[in-house]
């Protein structure tokens, strides 16, 4: 079944979509995700490439995305260095995520529905890409992936994913 031109996303409090939905302006997501640059290779090093990302897109009222803010808190070397405290990669990244939600005037978490988009900032995809299944031979893109959090969502396109 081919991707839909608006795929719905569930809010599900407590799980990878609890920061969600609608605001004054439109619609929101936002999440804290940890992502590799586009094209890397694992290997020595890694923990410095693998870094902890803050993101809010927003949409307009029709799903059609407005803006992204992007913020790295952090690498994975850094958070293991300092696992605790205020000054962890993770406590800065929590309290960034905070903060730009705060600013969303008339925020509301709830179901969204948005149109397929794609980011690119420092060598991170970021986005709900339209895909096609490995397995697919028709070439049909018929599954949408939330970059870089690694949410999958498809038929029946009841807005739940597969990870």
């Amino acid at each position: 079944m081919a991707v839909p031109e608006i795929i719905p996303i569930a809010y599900e409090p407590d799980h990878r979509t609890s920061t969600i939905g609608r605001f004054d302006r439109g619609q929101f997501l936002a999440s804290i995700t940890y992502a590799f640059p586009e094209g890397f290779v694992m290997g020595d090093g890694w923990e410095e490439r693998k870094r902890l990302f803050v993101v809010l897109h927003t949409f307009d009222a029709a799903g059609h995305h407005q803006e992204s803010d992007i913020w790295c808190a952090g690498t994975w070397a850094e958070q293991t260095r300092r696992r605790w405290g205020d000054d962890s990669v993770t406590a800065r990244a929590e309290a960034r995520l905070e903060a730009v939600l705060s600013r969303l005037p008339g925020r509301e978490y709830g179901d969204i529905a948005i149109r397929p988009f794609r980011v690119t900032d420092d060598d991170v995809v970021f986005g709900l890409v339209a895909e096609c299944r490995a397995e697919d031979r028709d070439g049909e893109e018929d599954r949408a992936e939330l970059y870089p959090d690694g949410l999958g969502f498809s038929a029946p396109w009841d807005g739940l994913y597969d990870t």
